[in-house]
């Protein structure tokens, strides 16, 4: 009988590690979820850690797939997804941010945003394939990008460049072997945004090095500072660019698991045959919710947006009043204050602020080239919480100088 012992080698007479593949073993657990689980289950901890909104989905939404439920709707879709659903997704993404795509063959429904990235990496990486990440970034898109045969390349960026990726840095880091270049802004985790000035720049050396771009644009209605520019929508990149969302960040669905691909009909065929194999299709229920989130919930996600505006200027004057550097964030619902000054580690400060304080924060560390030095803090809970929190926060920083100077 198999355990869940590791060392138990049950009737084989070997250990079960030695079954894995040796790549899956070399993959870290996710340094978020550490801190999340560790938060778990205790009243007392504000947990400032998991990028999920606070809101419910809104009730219209949640009523229009108990009643598709109702009426017996509880098969598969198409493989790309229904019809009238990526309808909707197409004369969105036209009347948002000025990017066309035909919903016959250049948009794909998927498990999440996270399937469509990983979808997109397996369509296209050889093994060897260089894949270019600005970091510090959302944590899955090396894994995934290892797990696809390819070799994640860090692009490092900085604060005093508002942690936006520039030209010089991109072109640092290109080889022969460069073959995609992921970019996800707003960003997670500083909430750095980049602009049409900011983009052209960075589409010449596409261009100019050949490369395919996946656009992760899921916290694309979470954009403080003007209007979000997709990267697809620049002059020349729509076919070289594979454009990524979903419904979990701005429409508060994450539980539903619905996201969507958007591409150069080659593209998304390819990536096609891999969901249908795999997933099938995004669950259809889930997919009816996310056509009412688009045809009648702008409103509710306009609410939303304006409630995380009001926090994100809330916990980033809280946090500088803590002490703590904090560039201000124009995108997405993270703060990413610097602790440097603290003489503490990322993840020192983190737990300690945990055990001692009672506040789950992400250390900046696990978010790779950059992160060491920050803590992300999410803003996607109450005003209530966030201004207890950044109380604690300030006690700890206050005890840390005293720690200093005695």
């Amino acid at each position: 009988m198999i355990t869940n012992n590791s060392q138990q080698t049950g009737d084989t007479g070997k250990s079960m590690h030695s079954y894995l593949a040796p790549l899956v073993q070399q993959i870290q657990p996710s340094g978020i979820r550490k801190f999340f689980d560790l938060a778990a289950g205790s009243k007392d901890i504000i947990s400032l850690g998991v990028g999920e909104p606070d809101f419910k989905t809104p009730w219209h939404v949640r009523e229009a797939c108990v009643y598709s439920l109702e009426r017996g709707f509880t098969g598969y879709t198409s493989n790309a997804g229904m019809p009238e659903l990526r309808e909707g997704i197409a004369e969105y993404l036209y009347t948002r941010f000025e990017v066309e795509y035909n919903p016959a063959n250049e948009i794909i429904a998927t498990v999440g945003g996270s399937e469509a990235i990983d979808l997109a990496l397996r369509a296209l990486i050889s093994p060897g394939d260089e894949i270019l990440i600005p970091e510090p970034c959302y944590i899955s898109y090396s894994p995934i990008t290892a797990i696809g045969g390819g070799i994640p390349v860090g692009i490092e960026t900085f604060g005093e460049d508002n942690f936006k990726l520039t030209a010089e840095g991109l072109e640092a880091k290109i080889t022969p072997r460069s073959k995609i270049l992921i970019l996800c802004y707003p960003s997670n985790p500083t909430g750095a945004i980049m602009s049409r000035e900011d983009w052209e720049p960075i589409a010449r050396v596409v261009e100019k090095h050949d490369l395919i771009v996946i656009s992760d644009e899921i916290y694309a209605e979470l954009t403080y500072s003007g209007a979000h520019v997709s990267f697809a929508s620049l002059p020349g990149m729509k076919d070289r660019t594979i454009l990524v969302s979903g419904f979990s960040k701005a429409f508060a669905m994450t539980g539903w698991r619905m996201g969507y691909a958007c591409g150069h009909p080659d593209l998304i065929a390819a990536m096609l045959k891999i969901h249908q194999y795999t997933v099938m299709c995004a669950p259809s229920m889930g997919q009816v919710a996310a056509l009412e989130a688009l045809t009648n919930g702008m409103e509710e996600k306009d609410r939303m947006v304006d409630s995380y505006n009001q926090r994100r200027r809330l916990i980033v004057k809280g946090l500088r009043d803590a002490g703590l550097e904090c560039h201000e964030p124009q995108g997405a619902f993270y703060a990413f204050p610097s602790i440097r000054r603290t003489g503490l580690t990322s993840d020192e400060f983190a737990q300690r602020l945990l055990l001692e304080h009672k506040v789950a924060a992400v250390p900046g560390s696990v978010f790779g080239l950059g992160g060491e030095g920050y803590l992300r803090c999410s803003y996607a809970t109450s005003v209530s919480q966030l201004n207890e929190a950044v109380e604690r926060i300030g006690a700890f920083v206050s005890q840390l100088e005293r720690e200093r100077t005695e």
